[in-house]
């Protein structure tokens, strides 16, 4: 079954580092956007591998509201 998931994706200067804020501890990171994007998608696919169906509706199924918002810096 296809389900979708939120990733937040950062960058510095060692690389790309993704993590899953649907599941707590699941991340990954690549040298490139395109492998940390391959990697944060395998380690989702194991770790719901690891939960029961229904933990993985409930996981899945939270709302991820995500911002820009203008700071003083």
């Amino acid at each position: 079954m296809k389900r979708k998931a939120s990733i937040v994706i950062e960058s510095d200067e060692q690389g790309y580092y993704a993590r899953c804020p649907e599941l707590k501890g699941c991340q990954s990171q690549g040298d490139t956007l395109d492998e940390a994007m391959r990697n944060i998608r395998e380690a989702i696919e194991l770790y719901l591998e690891t939960l029961p169906e229904d933990e993985r509706e409930s996981r899945l199924s939270q709302q991820i509201l995500t911002a820009t918002i203008e700071v003083n810096a």
